[in-house]
């Protein structure tokens, strides 16, 4: 947290022009997410950037959920955001919501009707997207633009009053419908809807418009730099003309980052939630999802995600960071944090012909072999053992150097076995391998010093833990998920994205598990408990192999 705080750039060199000119003595920002789904990677930049800023100057962070479009918007949503921003490391100064605004938001818009400023227009959303006119021509002023001052407030009021249906009347500030900003041509500020808040209940059935709310709610609570993603650069003209129109003596001033883009996910609100509604995940939390919840299931560390935000960077231009980084960062800090233990995924079991037939060994073995202060694990070894079907072969490949007949492996951390058959079924699928051992090689070293080149891990039949594997994979197969010109997202979809393993065996040497518990199975990657865990079954998530498969 503390190296993230340090690193400068542009945002922090505006804010240190502001501060040396005393245009303002201290630093407040916010996070305003709006309450309509489940937080993402893209929010964990914001999140980062807003609380990150505050910190380094020593001043305040508010969370405030952006709730003034309330048929979108839930309470599920506002807990998991909370949730989410705790998570991540990050504690706000306050919780606070736009609907706390509404009485002074309303009083404003009042406050423009009375100057000449805003109007009570009838126009149709069609109607008013036609008069606004296009890029490279000007709109044309709605017939019903130079109402009365007196006409606009009674019709305000009425609109206020319920009287008028969803979509009969809008309030639209009055500026410029020949602007080169489109976003200057008269935009709406207040729409009917008679739709009950989660905040406020039924007491208003008009709710004003982000572009309107935003920048009065940042300067009534104080916000001195507004930090926000660089879709809305083309907003900072009308966020300053609310402010200077309703004569703000210190205004909020905007200041816009580029947002976090990353290849093979998608972040689109609306699309996610199809995907959540159709079932083609399992939740705002699906491990495939990038969403913060998804990811923490997965087992992505807080402390990588940030690392992760730290690496790409604040700037004003548009970019496509890889997947890869990400997963390089979760790789990096559970290589580093994570106990290693035994797993195998695809059991074949490997039975010791010359071991004694009740003796169990306990044997200890290192929590992290490269990092001795952790300490040990015991682990137990007996006749029958699990290794990897993927760790025999009856006729192998040059360069095979694991179990096949005649050949010698090492036990991780056990004994030297050779290969001297095998049993299969009325198929031909080998059931079992047979092999020997060489008691005079425990922890895996000869004392004649003769050399194998292949190290199995391996797990005892005798006392092992039976557990799910879900592996994961990225969720679309195109870099660019987004990308319809052939067919919807969902077309992009990747099929593998998760395989379901029953069956995999875990040692016993985990000790007691719960739902978070991140361990790295030795030659597989990386996992964690799952929460569909429970007392009967066990699940672990893959949540990053050992090295990356893709290109």
């Amino acid at each position: 947290m503390e190296e993230i705080t340090k690193v400068s750039n542009f945002i922090h060199d505006f804010i240190d022009e502001d501060l040396e000119k005393g245009v303002y003595t201290h630093v407040q920002t916010r996070f305003p997410p709006e309450p309509n789904g489940y937080l993402h990677i893209g929010h964990a930049k914001a999140i980062q950037i807003d609380f990150s800023t505050a910190e380094k100057y020593g001043g305040t962070c508010n969370l405030r959920l952006d709730d003034t479009n309330p048929s979108k918007e839930d309470v599920e949503y506002v807990d998991a955001i909370k949730e989410d921003i705790e998570w991540l490391g990050y504690k706000w100064d306050k919780v606070l919501y736009a609907s706390s605004y509404f009485d002074f938001i309303y009083e404003c818009a009042i406050k423009l009707i009375e100057m000449g400023k805003a109007y009570v227009c009838d126009l149709t959303a069609d109607e008013i997207r036609e008069y606004r006119g296009t890029l490279t021509e000007p709109g044309k002023n709605s017939p019903y633009r130079e109402r009365s001052i007196e006409e606009n407030l009674e019709l305000f009021k009425r609109m206020t009053d319920g009287e008028f249906p969803d979509g009969a009347r809008v309030l639209r500030a009055k500026i410029d419908m020949a602007s080169p900003n489109i976003n200057m041509r008269d935009p709406v500020i207040y729409r009917i809807a008679h739709v009950s808040h989660h905040q406020t209940g039924d007491k208003w059935c008009v709710y004003p418009m982000y572009d309107f709310a935003h920048p009065i709610s940042d300067t009534r609570e104080g916000v001195t730099h507004s930090l926000c993603s660089l879709e809305f650069e083309n907003h900072r003209p009308l966020y300053d003309w609310f402010l200077r129109e309703l004569g703000f003596e210190t205004p909020s001033r905007q200041i816009e980052f580029a947002r976090l883009n990353l290849n093979y996910c998608l972040t689109s609100k609306r699309k996610c939630l199809q995907l959540v509604t159709e079932n083609i995940v399992d939740g705002w939390n699906d491990p495939r999802m990038v969403t913060i919840s998804g990811m923490r299931r997965r087992g992505y560390p807080a402390e990588a995600i940030r690392d992760f935000i730290n690496r790409v960077g604040v700037s004003k231009a548009y970019s496509v960071v890889d997947f890869g980084l990400l997963e390089a960062c979760v790789r990096d800090n559970l290589n580093e944090n994570a106990p290693r233990c035994m797993a195998v995924l695809r059991p074949l079991k490997v039975i010791i012909d010359n071991y004694p037939e009740d003796l169990v060994e306990e044997l200890e073995l290192p929590v992290n072999q490269d990092k001795p202060e952790l300490g040990t694990r015991i682990t137990r070894f007996s006749k029958e053992i699990y290794v990897e079907k993927e760790d025999f072969m009856i006729e192998p490949p040059k360069k095979y150097f694991r179990l096949f007949p005649g050949n010698e492996v090492r036990l991780r951390g056990a004994y030297f076995v050779k290969c001297v058959g095998y049993d299969t079924d009325e198929n031909g699928e080998v059931t079992a391998v047979h092999c020997t051992y060489d008691p005079e090689s425990k922890g895996g070293n000869s004392p004649d010093g003769r050399k194998v080149k292949g190290t199995l891990h391996w797990v005892s039949a005798k006392s092992c833990i039976d557990f799910e594997a879900r592996l994961y994979d990225r969720l679309f197969n195109n870099p660019n998920p987004s990308d319809e010109s052939s067919g919807s997202f969902k077309d992009n979809l990747n099929p593998d994205s998760l395989q379901i393993l029953e069956g995999c065996k875990l040692e016993d040497g985990v000790g007691a598990l719960k739902v978070g518990d991140t361990f790295q199975f030795m030659r597989q990657g990386y996992f964690c408990v799952d929460t569909a865990t429970t007392d009967e079954k066990l699940v672990f998530n893959r949540t990053v192999a050992l090295n990356s498969s893709w290109k």
